[in-house]
């Protein structure tokens, strides 16, 4: 099994997307965003290769403006070396990427003007994944769109509307159930009538079932029909509700106990995994370390390494306990591991705590920071504690303090960033 996870990575430095305002999208300052932006995607695919990821779903933000004809830049032309070599290294990697056109990408409006920028939007989005020069594998996922007060005649436009699209498009596009309109079942007709392979959407099931008693893995099964050997091995997206927010909407985290639940009726299926969470590439590690073949300690404490000075924060009692879970090196003991990070992040933070936490990342610096940079520290812990500085004020400094020094340690840590 691959996972992975959707667009952004969190916590990663020089992995950000830039875009700017239609009235600033100049030729020179569009070409200054996308040699940014490549750089930003060629570092996301190192950091997956790094951390053994080997899903991803590159952002459709990728060339500002690219499907409008604001940008009128031969980008894919411009940066083609840059280009093919991170090319190169997914496909050296054996890295599957893929794209998702938002949701003003319609393709079966029954208004002309959507439909030729919906048209406009594929043909960007299967550009990218050209000039990358990767194969019809990597994928461009679509939802079917709107029903307009008539699904049959909906899903007509649908298909008369993908009928119309270049040979290049209709090669990548997979069609996904959505949490509104089109149940799995009505996009499964649509995906075997017209030969395009269906993503199966498990919280979009759960908002919008098909009405009968049809399990996860039954629509999955059926799902697979569609796939056939040129389009690589078959993808599903997997979320959790937000129980805060309203249906549909995913979690900030997967719990790692539900996860591994649905995974056991995946078992012995060759299958493609992505995320759709909020802590994107955090709980696509949590989630490969779970069902990791190759069972090694050395993954847990590499975990533990990022995650020990949040853990710290939010609850002494469990740090220690993970630190004596750790202890036996001849274990993996990964499900106890994660459900015990998942308990301390759901504990509120203390200011004593936070305090503690605080005073052991300064400890990185103590040795090498000048004395204005002691001082400031302390007098700001100090403000912390008499509720006139926030914490993340206090964070935000040692985060500088972090790069300036280049702790990489510190770097890597979720501490500032759960």
């Amino acid at each position: 099994m691959n996972i992975g996870y959707a667009c952004l990575v969190v916590g990663v430095q020089n992995t950000d997307m830039k875009s700017c305002t239609l009235k600033n999208a100049s030729d020179e300052r569009l070409l200054e965003l996308i040699g940014h932006n490549l750089e930003s995607l060629e570092n996301i695919v190192g950091y997956n290769i790094k951390n053994n990821i080997s899903l991803f779903r590159i952002s459709s933000d990728l060339i500002p403006f690219g499907s409008s004809p604001v940008n009128r830049l031969s980008w894919d032309e411009i940066f083609a070396d840059r280009f093919r070599c991170i090319g190169q290294k997914i496909k050296d990697s054996g890295m599957r990427v893929s794209m998702h056109p938002g949701q003003y990408t319609v393709l079966n409006s029954p208004y002309t003007l959507i439909v030729e920028k919906a048209i406009d939007d594929l043909n960007y989005h299967n550009r990218v994944l050209k000039a990358l020069e990767t194969g019809p594998e990597h994928k461009i996922i679509l939802h079917i769109g709107g029903m307009y007060g008539d699904k049959c005649e909906a899903l007509k436009r649908f298909a008369l509307n993908f009928n119309n699209l270049d040979q290049g498009v209709r090669d990548r596009l997979v069609v996904e159930n959505d949490h509104k309109a089109f149940n799995i079942n009505d996009v499964l007709e649509i995906g075997t009538n017209l030969d395009i392979p269906v993503v199966f959407d498990n919280l979009h099931n759960e908002v919008n079932p098909y009405p009968g008693d049809r399990s996860e893995k039954y629509w999955i099964d059926q799902c697979r029909e569609t796939w056939k050997s040129k389009d690589g091995n078959q993808k599903i997206h997997y979320s959790q509700q937000d129980p805060a927010k309203r249906p549909g909407s995913h979690s900030s985290t997967i719990s790692v106990g539900r996860f591994m639940e649905f995974c056991s009726s995946l078992e012995g299926l060759d299958i493609d995994l992505m995320l759709e969470v909020k802590d994107k590439n955090i709980s696509a590690i949590k989630c490969i370390n779970a069902v990791a073949a190759d069972k090694n300690i050395k993954y847990l404490e590499f975990e533990w390494s990022r995650y020990k000075y949040s853990v710290l924060e939010n609850s002494p009692a469990i740090y220690l306990e993970i630190r004596k879970l750790l202890n036996n090196k001849q274990d993996y003991p990964v499900m106890p591991f994660y459900n015990l990070i998942e308990e301390a992040m759901k504990t509120g933070k203390t200011k004593g705590n936070s305090v503690n936490a605080m005073q052991h990342v300064w400890g990185y610096f103590k040795n090498t920071a000048s004395d204005t940079e002691k001082k400031r520290f302390l007098k700001m812990l100090e403000g912390f504690e008499k509720d006139q500085i926030a914490s993340a004020s206090v964070k935000s400094y040692l985060w500088r303090l972090a790069v300036k020094y280049d702790e990489k340690y510190l770097l890597d840590s979720y501490y500032f960033i759960l």
